[in-house]
């Protein structure tokens, strides 16, 4: 078996950066301080302007867009797939959802696309082409 440590560190940064988008978004949210909270309730009035909206969306498209990719990275990793092409992938991937990231948190707009959705795109093309080169290589 190759060895992976690239696409290990990277899978570790994909990670950081979810953990650290969850901080984030707990440190943003004040009204976590007042009686009667209720965890995973955002106010609906919220839009793009608060930057509490921003990072929870944030964090909750990380969540639905890591589970593609670390499944088939498993996979991946499981078949004896090439270590070099998996580790530029993932790297590629991860460097994309933290531009994603930080764009979305500093750019507040109803825009779309905006530049935040051609990373996400970035990202999403990445994950189509691993699906497809990955399916080969089993087959």
């Amino acid at each position: 078996m190759e060895i992976y440590n690239s696409a290990f560190l990277g899978l570790w940064i994909i990670a950081a950066t979810i953990f650290l988008q969850a901080i984030i978004m707990v440190a943003a949210d004040k009204r976590r301080l007042e009686k009667g909270f209720k965890v995973g309730v955002i106010d609906p009035s919220l839009g793009q302007e608060s930057f509490v909206f921003r990072s929870y969306r944030t964090f909750w498209n990380s969540l639905e867009n890591i589970v593609p990719i670390s499944i088939m990275a498993i996979v991946a990793i499981l078949a004896d797939y090439s270590a070099f092409k998996l580790g530029i992938i993932i790297w590629i991937y991860a460097i994309s959802r933290i531009i994603h990231m930080l764009l979305y948190y500093f750019i507040a707009t109803e825009k779309n696309p905006s530049p935040r959705s051609l990373f996400y795109g970035f990202g999403l093309l990445v994950t189509l082409f691993f699906s497809v080169d990955l399916v080969i290589f089993l087959i």
